[in-house]
């Protein structure tokens, strides 16, 4: 019996319908050995040594795969084909004491019977070039977070954390935010034209809903002078070139028709996957990623953590053969379509993202799979299959008008059409397509001016990030890599660094800014961009074998410990997390500050821990107790205390009284009378939010 371990157990039933009697596939639930919780785990001073220990949640585990190992005459690693699925097999080899039993390491890109016999055929050692590039990745998060996060602890609020790459998505939207807040909008203006034909005959309707004959003509130029976006800047210069039109005659200078060619998207990315469930489905990372594994894991794709564009000459062939069968020989290419990766870090040595089967037709699986699981994997067929069908054409025209005047320079509109000829690849892979008719216009010809407008427009700031837009700038800027895109912005969000507003874009909080602001000051090359990008590159050497992984540890860490020493040493709390106020505690009479929390900023009394008193910002402290007499009224309970308006550690408003501790009524309702059923501890209320802060100052943020 031959014992095959795998990361899942989906994973495991899925290979198991490939494999005979002399197998047993069993999983090791993801990760077995780890760093320790609850120290750093490294030995600097011995060259950076990992002291790994198996994961409590994994000992019972172990311990069967261990007695099923023993059973069996050979152990096969088939854990996933990347970096941290190669660190998975290495930790199992010495977790499992396979290092004298015959064992042997398997890869592959798809769960399907040809590919598993396949990769059973070509079984190979562990790569270690792939084990030290996530060990480095590992210890480098580990040093940062271990290191880093307790420093913001004492110098800012318990329970903040810092990392490498998370803290450098944090400083992207902390300076698109400040960008938004910063930007001063301009004022322009643009003018068009609602133009008909002299006589409505032998042309081409109009686009729908528009009125026969009707097109509309954008104003580009005055003069000779081409008209800039920007060029009408008021009213009054609109008001004046209209002015100036009237009486002007109108005729069709220029016609130029041109065939426009649309070309199709590459096959997905694990990025340009995320991005595009993001935009078409409303997808976070994290959920594309989960459903993508559950495809994977099925036997429904490809695998789904790659930065390569590459296809193989099988799948290519097969898509050929569906595409025929579906649409017909016009649909066919002469010859296959290869993409290049533009990402200098991709590894063309894996495949993109693509049904494993293209003979798989999505609707043939509704009943089988989830709706999200359906619309993630027919939005993967679709993309492979236009990859291999013809460039969509479009006739495009554009009519230059004169608007003459009599002894003055002559203005110039433009209206454009747009039409599709031939659909090629939006025949399987729809795509956003205006298109726009026009009459049949002729040059020289006369029209009328049916109306003549001016719109008011004002320029607008850069959109605040969304995930998929994030992960495109990660991408961009050479920060993360396949595995860790996900991972990383629901860590920023978890810790709320960053929230989602209304459109569900990404907006920093106060802590977020102010711990990016902190880091970027006193911590430039953790968030630095450019170094975060070539840390990547040094890790992609690691894996190529170009590099050893210690030497790239210690350059990073011997300049980061001796700034982390300075800092601790020269940077104070007050300086770093509070602001000063006029204003006086309603409870001691001593002054109140601002001072920054784990969940953000809030009122507090200087007279800490003697005086406990605080508030929100929403209203000033000592305001708020006043006005909440007159609007919310005493203290039911004691009858000496001011209902105020409070906030647990999560940020969840509150009503309490502002003699707490002595008096302890609260309520989670705006209390107009206070009802006594809502009535509960205070304590309780602001201690609703205790989280484990003490077990482990480490995290991989």
């Amino acid at each position: 019996m031959k014992l095959v371990i795998v990361e899942s157990p989906t994973k495991a039933r899925t290979i198991s319908q490939f494999l005979g009697s002399d197998f047993k596939v069993e999983s090791s639930y993801g990760h077995v050995r780890d760093l320790p919780e609850k120290k750093l785990g490294i030995d600097i001073i011995k060259n950076f040594e990992p002291q790994y220990v198996i994961l409590p949640k994994a000992k019972k585990r172990v311990a069967d795969l261990k007695s099923e190992a023993k059973k069996s005459e050979k152990v096969i690693l088939a854990t996933d084909e990347d970096r941290e699925g190669e660190a998975i097999s290495w930790h199992l080899v010495s977790a499992l004491g396979l290092e004298k039993k015959p064992h042997e390491r398997i890869v592959f890109h798809e769960i399907t019977k040809s590919a598993i016999e396949e990769a059973l055929k070509n079984p190979r050692g562990i790569d270690m070039r792939l084990v030290d590039a996530q060990q480095a990745r590992r210890i480098l998060d580990r040093l940062v977070g271990y290191k880093l996060s307790p420093f913001l602890w004492k110098k800012v609020a318990r329970g903040l954390s810092a990392g490498r790459v998370q803290s450098v998505a944090v400083r992207l939207v902390v300076e698109r935010e400040k960008e938004v807040l910063n930007f001063k909008p301009e004022e322009y203006h643009s003018i068009y034209a609602v133009l008909r034909k002299s006589r409505i005959s032998n042309f081409q309707f109009p686009i729908s809903n528009s009125k026969e004959g009707e097109f509309l003509a954008n104003l580009i130029k005055i003069g000779e002078k081409r008209l800039e976006k920007f060029g009408i800047k008021t009213a009054d210069d609109a008001k004046k070139i209209i002015s100036d039109l009237d009486g002007a005659d109108y005729s069709v200078e220029k016609i130029t028709k041109k065939e426009m060619k649309r070309q199709p998207l590459p096959p997905f990315t694990t990025s340009t996957l995320q991005q595009t469930a993001f935009s078409k489905f409303g997808f976070g990372a994290r959920q594309t990623m989960v459903v993508a594994q559950q495809l994977y894991e099925t036997g429904f794709i490809t695998y789904m953590r790659t930065d390569s564009v590459n296809l193989s000459k099988e799948s290519v062939t097969a898509a050929f053969k569906e595409i025929e069968k579906l649409f017909g020989k016009n649909y066919l290419l002469p010859e296959p379509r290869i993409f290049k990766t533009k990402s200098k870090s991709a590894q063309e040595a894996h495949e993109a993202v693509r049904p494993t089967q293209s003979s798989t037709n999505p609707d043939s699986l509704k009943d089988k799979l989830t709706p999200q699981q359906f619309k993630l994997y027919d939005l993967i067929w679709r993309r492979f299959l236009a990859t291999q069908m013809p460039t969509a054409v479009f006739e495009a025209t554009s009519a230059d008008i004169s608007a003459e005047r009599k002894s003055k320079e002559n203005y110039v509109f433009r209206a454009t059409g747009n039409v599709l000829k031939f659909d090629g690849f939006l025949k399987v892979y729809p795509m956003k397509t205006a298109e726009t008719n026009l009459p049949n216009l002729l040059e020289n010809e006369e029209l009328k001016l049916k109306e003549l407008k001016s719109e008011q427009h004002f320029t607008e700031p850069p959109a605040r990030y969304n995930e998929a837009s994030l992960i495109k700038a990660l991408e961009e800027h050479g920060i993360g890599r396949p595995s860790t895109y996900a991972p990383t912005l629901a860590t920023i969000q978890a810790r709320r660094y960053v929230i989602k507003d209304e459109q569900k874009r990404l907006k920093p909080t106060d802590i977020g800014i102010l711990v990016s602001d902190i880091l970027v000051l006193h911590f430039p090359k953790v968030v630095d961009i450019k170094f975060t990008a070539k840390m990547e590159e040094d890790l992609d050497d690691i894996a190529d074998g170009k590099k050893k992984w210690q030497p790239v540890i210690k350059e990073f860490w011997e300049p980061f410990k001796e700034n982390l020493d300075k800092k601790s040493t020269e940077l104070s709390k007050s300086e770093l997390a509070t602001e000063a106020t006029e204003l006086k505690c309603p409870e001691c009479g001593k002054p109140v500050i601002i001072r920054m929390g784990r969940y953000g900023k809030f009122y507090a009394c200087t007279g800490f821990p003697a005086c406990k008193y605080t508030a929100n910002l929403e209203k000033p402290s000592s305001a708020e107790a006043t006005e909440g007499k007159e609007d919310l009224g005493a203290c039911k309970k004691c009858d000496t205390g001011q209902i105020v308006k409070r906030r647990t550690r999560k940020g969840k408003t509150f009503w309490g009284c502002s003699s707490y501790p002595q008096c302890d009524w609260a309520t989670w309702q705006n209390p107009n009378p206070p009802s006594p059923k809502d009535s509960t501890d205070a304590k309780a209320l602001a201690d609703e939010s205790e989280d484990k802060e003490n077990k482990d100052k480490e995290t991989e943020i």
